[in-house]
């Protein structure tokens, strides 16, 4: 870097990278998948991360969905401030539903942003393009997405030939293929570019499919552990987390345990008197159909309170709140959230109406994410952590503790 002086983001002060520093989140990285794939002996890298760096359970924040989280994470700040609180969202000034992709729905700066502004280098390759656009705001260095790597170019993305770069063709959004790119653009930006930052988001294609420690999934974190010990050897400094768990959704009969909503509420207080919001939802569901463990829910003023009851006493829900609530509770922003927030228990989605979600797609049991049951994420590093052990870290505390808390 330019300079040596520390740069502040959203109220944390960050020191400058002596060695490049990659942060990988693994979407969908319930921390069983990387204690399986170390048990079975397969992901030397993870095992010596785990054994001669730092290993700690952290925790996502809550909706423990793909967008909230990689903003917490490059922001180092909880929803409430950077403002991104779902994939997808009902804007009431709009009066629509659209997703949360856009950058002017980001509140804040980001770590990536101030570093590259401050004279580092910085790469950032994320796996589906919906991220990409909210990563690379005000950045200036290179951000892509695997999904468009063929369409990358200098003025957009800070480089040209991306598919020449990770040395693959652009895979299939529905593939282990998509993350494996990810990985291999990653060690191909280190060997030509060597960045001072790198932020690298993967898909939870793999995760939606198969549960800790099957050969699909032990088959993935090899590949991953390959790749970062590509990245050791190159010289970085590394950090692994996630977005968030994942955990079966599906009852013994293999079909999905769901609770619609929509038609709940349309039942108890006329077609239309209530509008669902589904914060899963983005324009990649063939894997999960929509389905999700966290909702809200916008109601006519006087009904709110019986409600709550109503809902709390359904099988398969585990918390009921008000806007006020889920807002102090989970440190959202409560312009972008309705009356009430619905989370399912462990195994159960939640869904709008029966109608509106195709679930021709799901080719196995479901497998979802959303709710508490799936806050607890790793957060690994390749170096050892200086003093005590602080108290349970979040995963936004990825780049504070990768760039001021190791050892050298």
């Amino acid at each position: 870097m330019k300079t040596r002086a520390l740069v502040t983001v959203n109220g944390r002060s960050y020191r400058p990278p002596s060695s490049p520093l990659v942060v990988v989140c693994v979407d969908g990285c319930e921390y069983d998948y990387i204690s399986e794939v170390v048990a079975a002996g397969d992901a030397p890298m993870l095992a010596r991360m785990i054994g001669e760096g730092a290993a700690f359970t952290a925790e996502c924040v809550i909706p423990s969905f793909t967008n909230p989280n990689n903003m917490s994470i490059v922001t180092g700040v909880p929803p409430s401030v950077h403002g991104i609180c779902g994939n997808y969202f009902y804007d009431r000034e709009a009066d629509a539903e659209v997703m949360m992709n856009d950058p002017k729905y980001l509140r804040t700066g980001t770590i990536l942003a101030a570093f590259a502004n401050a004279g580092a280098g910085v790469a950032v390759v994320t796996a589906k393009d919906k991220l990409r656009r909210l990563l690379g705001k005000d950045l200036p260095g290179v951000c892509f997405s695997a999904e468009k790597a063929d369409q990358a170019s200098l003025a957009e993305n800070g480089i040209e030939d991306a598919l020449g770069l990770a040395g693959k063709p652009v895979p299939s959004v529905y593939s282990a293929d998509l993350s494996e790119f990810v990985f291999a653009a990653g060690v191909g930006l280190m060997k030509k570019i060597r960045p001072d930052l790198m932020y690298l988001s993967t898909t939870d294609y793999v995760q939606h499919k198969a549960a800790p420690g099957t050969p699909p999934a032990n088959a993935f974190y090899r590949m991953i552990d390959a790749y970062l010990a590509q990245l050791e050897e190159l010289g970085a400094v590394i950090a692994v987390t996630a977005d968030h768990g994942m955990n079966d959704k599906f009852g013994r009969d293999g079909q999905p345990n769901v609770i619609y909503l929509q038609d709940l509420l349309d039942g108890w207080l006329g077609k239309g008197a209530a509008r669902v919001i589904l914060p899963i939802t983005d324009p990649y569901v063939v894997h999960h159909g929509a389905l999700g463990s966290f909702a809200t829910a916008y109601l006519p003023a006087a009904d709110s309170p019986s409600l709550v009851g109503r809902l709390e006493g359904l099988e398969g829900i585990e918390l009921v709140l008000s806007n006020a609530q889920a807002c102090r509770r989970f440190e959202l922003p409560p312009d972008r959230l309705g009356d009430i927030v619905i989370i399912a228990k462990k195994h159960f989605v939640l869904g709008t109406s029966r109608e509106r979600h195709d679930l021709s797609g799901l080719d196995a049991p479901l497998r979802s994410h959303g709710g508490l049951s799936e806050q607890v994420v790793p957060l690994l590093f390749n170096r050892r952590v200086r003093g005590a052990q602080r108290r349970r870290p979040r995963n936004f505390d990825a780049f504070d503790i990768a760039l001021n808390d190791l050892e050298g």
